[in-house]
C-alpha cells in the first residue's frame, strides 16, 4: 500500500480542477505554472468566520492578512464583502486602496517606512504599531504634515501566565506586554497625534494555550489602559488559525510511521538522500523532532476561532469568548491562510519522465518558488489532471524535480505518490495553494516567468475566467457578486 498524501478539495475547487480542457488551454495560452484562484470562496470563508462572531454575541472585525497572496480579484471581491484587509507594506496599501477598500477598512500591520507611515496618517488607516519608536516616529509624521489624529493598536508580546512565561520562543515584533505602561505613557504624551483604540498580539504558533495566554494577557493590558483613563475598545488576535491539508488523517499517521522507518533503514526511501525531514537516525534509533506543518488538522479556520472562545483563561478561568462579550471588547482576526483555504491552486506541466538508479524523476515547467510546499513544510501529493477516459491503474512514486538549473530545486524532497505514471504533457495541479504557496516566494531566477494568476468563478452552471488583474465584481456576467 503506497503512502499517499491526498489533498483535501471542497466541491467548489473540486469542479474547478474537473474542467480539464478549459484549464489545458489556459495552460496552453498562458504558460506553465499557472496559479488559478476562486474569489467566490474566500468570501465563503469570511461567512464561516463571521459565523463564530454571532454565535458568541461577539463585535468585531476579520482582517484578510493581504501578504498570503497578492490576486487583484480576492482583494476586490472582499472589499464587497463584510471584511476589511491587513496590509503590511506600502504596496499592499496601495492595492488596497485602489482595489475600492476605504481606509476605515484597513489595518497597517508588520514593519513600517517612513513614506508606509506617512500614507496610512494621511489616508487615516489603522496602525497596529509594532514597536514603542514606532509608535513616535508616527506621531512625529502626524505632527510635522498637521494630520488628525491616528487610530492606533498596540501589538504585545511576552505574554506570561501564572509567572510563568509560555512562549517557548523570542519574537521580534511587538512590545513585551509588561511594558504596557510605557505604551501608555507615550499614548498621553502624544495625544494630540494618536488615539490608542486596542492591543494586539500575533504569535508563530499553532499552540492553543499560548494563544489562550496572550489573549488574557491583552484583556489584562486593557484593564490597565481603562485604570489609566484610555478606552481602547478591541483586542486584535492576528492570525495563525491554520489549513487542514489531507484527505485522510490515516495518510498522515501512516505516512510519518513509514517516514520513520525510512530514515532507520526500515523500508526503501521516502526522501530525496534520506533528507529526514528533522528526523535522524543515531545508533539505530530516532532523535529530533518532526519539522513539518502539521498537514492533517481536525480543527483549523474558523473552528479553530471557536475552541479558542470557549478556551478558559489560564489565571481568570472563564472562557475568553465570555470575558470579551462581558467586556464589551471588539474581537479582532487577520487570517491569511485560513481565509485562502479552498481558494487556489498551482497549475505545472510535465516536461519529462525518467527513470535511472531504480527511481521515477518527474521534471516539470515549474520551480521550488512557484509552489513553495517545502519552505512551509507542507506534505501533500499533487493532482494528476487527465480526461475520464485517459485515466490508468498504474500507480508509481515520484520524485518532482523543477525547471532550475540547480541541484535544490526539487518541488518536494518527498518522494510524491501518484495513482498512475505521468506523461509529458501532462498537467499536474497542487491544490489548495493560495495561502502563501503561489507568489509568497517566487522570483524571476535564472530568467523564469513567474506564473500569471488567472479568476475563475461560476455563471450558472459553466466556469468563466480572467485574468486575475483584469478581475472585478461588477464586470462578471449575470452581474456584480
Amino acid at each position: 500500500m503506497m503512502p499517499y498524501l491526498a489533498p483535501r478539495i471542497e466541491p467548489r475547487l473540486r469542479s474547478a480542477l474537473d474542467q480539464t480542457a478549459l484549464l489545458r488551454e489556459l495552460v496552453g495560452a498562458l504558460g506553465s505554472p499557472l496559479n488559478i484562484v476562486l474569489p467566490d470562496q474566500i468570501v465563503q470563508n469570511v461567512h464561516d468566520f463571521r459565523a463564530v462572531y454571532q454565535d458568541h454575541r461577539l463585535a468585531g472585525e476579520i482582517y484578510f492578512a493581504h501578504k498570503a497572496n497578492q490576486s487583484s480579484s480576492f482583494v476586490r471581491q472582499l472589499a464587497g464583502a463584510e471584511a476589511r484587509i491587513d496590509v503590511a507594506s506600502l504596496g499592499e496599501l496601495q492595492h488596497a486602496l485602489g482595489a475600492g477598500f476605504t481606509p476605515r477598512r484597513i489595518m497597517a500591520t508588520g514593519p513600517k517606512s517612513p513614506e508606509f507611515l506617512w500614507l496610512a496618517a494621511r489616508t487615516g488607516v489603522i496602525v497596529n504599531a509594532d514597536t514603542l519608536s514606532e509608535l513616535e516616529s508616527l506621531a512625529v509624521i502626524v505632527a510635522a504634515c498637521d494630520l488628525p489624529r491616528v487610530q492606533v493598536v498596540a501589538r504585545l508580546s511576552a505574554f506570561a501566565s501564572s509567572g510563568a512565561h509560555l512562549l517557548n520562543r523570542r519574537s521580534r515584533f511587538g512590545t513585551p506586554a509588561a511594558d504596557m505602561t510605557a505604551v501608555l505613557d507615550l499614548v498621553e504624551k502624544r495625544s494630540g497625534e494618536l488615539d490608542l483604540i486596542g492591543v494586539a498580539y500575533h504569535l508563530d504558533t499553532v499552540g492553543l494555550e499560548e494563544k489562550a495566554a496572550a489573549l488574557e494577557g491583552c484583556l489584562v493590558a486593557l484593564d490597565e489602559a481603562h485604570r489609566r483613563g484610555a478606552r481602547p475598545r478591541l483586542i486584535d488576535i492576528g492570525g495563525g488559525f491554520g489549513v487542514n491539508y489531507l484527505a485522510e488523517a490515516a495518510q498522515w499517521e501512516r505516512y510519518t510511521s513509514e517516514l520513520t522507518n525510512a530514515v532507520l533503514g526500515r523500508r526503501t526511501p521516502l526522501t530525496w538522500n534520506g533528507h529526514g525531514y528533522g528526523l535522524r537516525n543515531e545508533g539505530g534509533k530516532v532523535r529530533g523532532t518532526l519539522s513539518v506543518y502539521p498537514a492533517y488538522r481536525p480543527v483549523t479556520g474558523a473552528a479553530y476561532l471557536r475552541r479558542l472562545l470557549a478556551t478558559k483563561a489560564p489565571t481568570l478561568g472563564r472562557p475568553l469568548g465570555t470575558l470579551l462579550l462581558d467586556n464589551m471588547y471588539e474581537l479582532h482576526v487577520e487570517p491569511g491562510r485560513a481565509l485562502l483555504d479552498q481558494c487556489g491552486a498551482v497549475l505545472a506541466t510535465v516536461l519529462d519522465v525518467r527513470d535511472g538508479g531504480g527511481e521515477t524523476l518527474v521534471r516539470l515547467d515549474l520551480n521550488a518558488g512557484d509552489v513553495s510546499l517545502e519552505e512551509h513544510g507542507v506534505l501533500m501529493d499533487p493532482v494528476l489532471l487527465r480526461p475520464p477516459d485517459q485515466l490508468e491503474d498504474d500507480p508509481v512514486g515520484v520524485y518532482l524535480l523543477g525547471n532550475l538549473c540547480l541541484e535544490a530545486d526539487l518541488i518536494t524532497r518527498r518522494k510524491v505518490f501518484l495513482p498512475f505514471r505521468p506523461r509529458p504533457g501532462d498537467l499536474l495541479a497542487f491544490a489548495n495553494t493560495a495561502g502563501y504557496f503561489m507568489d509568497f516566494s517566487a522570483d524571476h531566477a535564472l530568467r523564469q516567468p513567474v506564473a500569471r494568476k488567472v479568476a475563475m468563478y461560476r455563471d450558472g452552471d459553466t466556469w468563466r475566467w480572467c485574468l486575475d488583474e483584469q478581475y472585478w465584481p461588477v464586470n462578471r456576467r449575470g452581474g456584480a457578486a
